[in-house]
């Protein structure tokens, strides 16, 4: 997948509309914070039983342009992983 600034990609939000925040991971092997992004909603619904959550969140799905998304990864220290619909990592990406 090319991501360019204008790309929509999809991502999961914590507690929308409430102090609300991009949803982040750590990998479990080596440890590096990510913020997990999908090509289609479809994908990122496909895998949200498999992000680890905080009891009593409210999680969405929402798009966002790469270009926001990217500027937020690096301004807090995640790396983006791209995810298919099976939570397998296609690309990672480094900021």
């Amino acid at each position: 997948m090319v991501l360019k600034d204008d790309t929509w990609i999809w991502v999961f939000i914590e507690n929308p509309e409430k102090n609300e925040k991009i949803v982040g991971q750590k990998e479990a092997k080596s440890n590096i914070p990510f913020i997990p992004a999908y090509k289609s909603k479809e994908e990122a619904l496909q895998c949200m039983n498999l992000l680890a959550r905080h009891p009593g969140s409210i999680y969405e799905a929402q798009a966002i342009l790469y270009e926001d998304l990217a500027r937020y990864a690096a301004d807090n220290g995640f790396m983006i992983f791209i995810l298919d619909g099976f939570g397998t990592i296609t690309e990672k990406i480094k900021l």
